[in-house]
């Protein structure tokens, strides 16, 4: 494994592994110490003891990204909303509620720094009901999905405002990324898009970048939407 180098500032991507911390780590790795966290790399960040103990090992980071979540995809089997058995919605926020306030609270406990960033993301379907259509008849979207990532935002304005100044919490809203989907998908949620297409992954870098900069010193408890304007009608 590289050394990291001391002179850079760093980072935890926690959630590094999946489509957007994998792409965030590449193009952030020639400004900041990338710490990568990820179940696939075994760190379960529902596990409170672990989360304090990677916390406290990297009390120096400037920055925190939460990318993790349980986020189902067109290929699962798809559950009726009234049949939908409560504990996956239990599951759903254990994971991208609970598991994200402790990540957040344990940042925040260690960090040594007089200023620092948390980035949380949400998601459309967490400012929007998802539109079930575009998945075609066999998939809908878990509301587990939708309720978990709304809270996301409520949480994110109160942990700016209870950890301002030392601090700064913010969240940023993606929209739909592509990543190999069905064609008749791409089209259907490009309809539904003002910029007519979805988002490319590298297009989310440049807002973490500016959440993690000085450039940022007078912004929390934002909303950044980068959707291509899904959520403005």
């Amino acid at each position: 494994m590289p050394k990291l180098d001391p002179s850079k500032p760093k980072i935890i991507i926690a959630g590094s592994e999946g489509l957007i911390g994998k792409t965030l780590a590449l193009e952030l790795k020639d400004d900041f110490k990338v710490i990568k966290l990820d179940l696939a790399l075994g760190h379960d960040l529902s596990n409170e003891s672990l989360v304090k103990e990677l916390m406290e090992k990297h009390s120096d980071s400037i920055g925190l990204i939460n990318l993790f979540c349980l986020n189902p995809q067109p290929e699962e089997e798809s559950l009726d909303l009234l049949s939908i058995p409560l504990e996956s919605i239990r599951d759903y926020l254990n994971v991208n509620v609970v598991a994200l306030f402790c990540v957040c609270r344990e940042f925040a406990r260690y960090s040594k720094r007089g200023s620092s960033s948390i980035i949380n993301f949400s998601s459309i379907y967490g400012v929007l009901s998802p539109k079930h259509f575009i998945y075609g008849n066999l998939f809908t979207k878990h509301i587990g999905y939708a309720i978990s990532k709304s809270a996301v935002l409520g949480m994110s304005k109160y942990l700016a405002t209870y950890l301002a100044p030392q601090i700064r919490v913010n969240t940023i809203v993606p929209g739909g990324i592509l990543n190999n989907q069905k064609q008749s998908f791409v089209n259907e949620y490009s309809k539904m898009s003002p910029m007519k297409r979805m988002m490319n992954v590298s297009e989310i870098t440049s807002s973490v970048r500016y959440l993690l900069s000085e450039d940022s010193t007078y912004t929390t408890g934002s909303t950044i939407h980068v959707d291509g304007g899904w959520t403005a009608w």
